[in-house]
């Protein structure tokens, strides 16, 4: 390459906004916590918090895994049109229509579902079943205003969407928790409208403002949807598998060790919020050094990266194992093992291996390898909790962490299979690869 070439590539400007991304997530994070602990106390417990758990498990596996595609593809066909002077509101309404065909499926398919949903995973409550489509359409516009402000540069814009939800959320929970409502479906309306506020916020701020401009081909906003949207439904699937699954297989009378379990699944995730934070802001390096050529940089910087995961999982991991029953205990008053929580953390350390290795594959544009492992990794998800242990939760920890290792496998050769062939990161796939983030919550 010559260092004509190289200047060029410096001076192409990477995807803003990365930092207050990452800020963003951490709040909604946080805000999580905040709301499981509030909920808990504020319905009688954890065994009557069940219904709400099993329906935020679900929201989060459904509502990223089909819009965040969109979001990327907006984005990406967004900052395509404002870097060659084309205003992009015929993609705005181009993407906005697949976006109301995607609820309209998914809407009908929950629908024609509804009586075993709601007698076997909602425990025979249908109004939680009222709660998941309501919760699952709210969250198209709020990714569909995502993917506008990511493709116009406007990242505090974006960053307030993402973190005002999780802060809504606990404000509408205290205020429930308040005047005393104790009937789970209001909580689960709560989770519902939470990212309509900002949403509308940022609109009546002229914050999704789009210029006119030509009319948008199908092709400008799909050219890696289908992969995208694979890869991105299993991914969200793969990470919320495990409580889905404890509320499907447990046993009746088990709501509160279902609980149970999603506190120390979410338990196992800090340590992905914080990765995600940093990892924002260290990708378009990484990025960057595949643009430029330096491959020898690049893996070396790559390895560095999952030197630092592989630390932070295996700290997360022993210290869920020593101190996450007294956390949990001190925290939601409930009781789960050591090795079930280590289990879990163990699992969530190895997806962070994945991740981080996919969305370096995706900036490579290896979408077809990247959904290709997710899919491994959801099958490998239920073999493994179909053959391993008789126990139910045990065949579920079983199940994560070997899904997680074989997605991880996949990502590792698909990498490996990119850099071989000389691969180089464009623009849009490096805005893809950092906004490949399937998990919020």
């Amino acid at each position: 390459m010559s260092s004509a070439e190289i200047n060029v590539q410096e001076r192409t400007p990477l995807p803003e906004g990365t930092i207050p991304v990452g800020i963003a997530l951490l709040i909604a994070g946080v805000a999580t916590y905040a709301f499981f602990k509030v909920g808990t106390v504020a319905v009688g417990g954890a065994d009557e918090f069940a219904p709400i758990a099993s329906m935020w498990f679900a929201v989060f596996a459904l509502a990223p895994g089909f819009f965040l595609p969109l979001e990327q593809e907006l984005g990406r066909a967004l900052s395509h049109r404002r870097a060659i002077g084309e205003g992009g509101r015929p993609v705005v309404r181009r993407v906005v229509g697949l976006g109301g065909i995607l609820v309209a499926v998914v809407t009908l398919c929950i629908l024609a579902l509804s009586p075993l949903i709601a007698t076997s995973y909602f425990d025979g409550d249908w109004f939680m079943v009222v709660a998941l489509i309501a919760a699952f359409a709210a969250y198209a516009p709020a990714h569909m205003a995502r993917g506008v402000c990511s493709g116009s540069g406007r990242f505090r814009e974006y960053a307030l969407i993402m973190g005002s939800d999780g802060i809504v959320r606990i404000v509408l929970c205290v205020l429930l928790a308040v005047i005393g409502v104790s009937a789970v479906g209001a909580y689960g309306l709560a989770i519902a409208i939470s990212p309509l506020f900002a949403v509308a916020y940022v609109y009546q701020r002229k914050g999704l403002q789009t210029d006119p401009g030509p009319p948008a081909e199908l092709r400008e906003v799909t050219p890696n949807l289908g992969w995208l949207l694979i890869g991105s439904v299993c991914a969200a699937t793969l990470l919320n598998a495990g409580p889905i699954a404890a509320s499907l297989l447990a046993p009746d009378g088990s709501n509160e060790l279902i609980t149970a379990f999603s506190y120390g699944v979410l338990l196992s995730r800090i340590p992905l919020f914080l990765f995600q934070a940093v990892q924002a802001a260290l990708l378009p390096r990484l990025s960057r050094q595949a643009a430029r050529g330096e491959f020898t940089a690049f893996r070396s910087g790559l390895r560095r990266l999952m030197v630092v995961v592989l630390a932070v999982g295996l700290i997360g991991t022993v210290g869920a194992f020593v101190l996450g029953p007294w956390a949990l205990r001190l925290v939601y008053d409930v009781d789960l093992s050591g090795r079930t929580l280590a289990l879990l953390s163990l699992s969530s350390a190895v997806y962070m291996l994945a991740l981080a290795t996919a969305q370096a594959v995706i900036a490579l544009q290896g979408h077809a390898l990247v959904a290709l492992g997710w899919v491994i990794g959801v099958v490998t998800f239920l073999l493994g909790t179909w053959l391993s242990a008789d126990e139910v939760f045990r065949r579920i920890e079983i199940g994560l962490v070997l899904s997680s290792l074989a997605a991880l496998a996949a990502f590792a050769l698909g990498l490996r299979h990119r850099l071989r062939v000389g691969a180089v990161p464009t623009q849009s796939s490096m805005m893809e690869a950092i906004t490949d983030m399937p998990f919020e919550t």
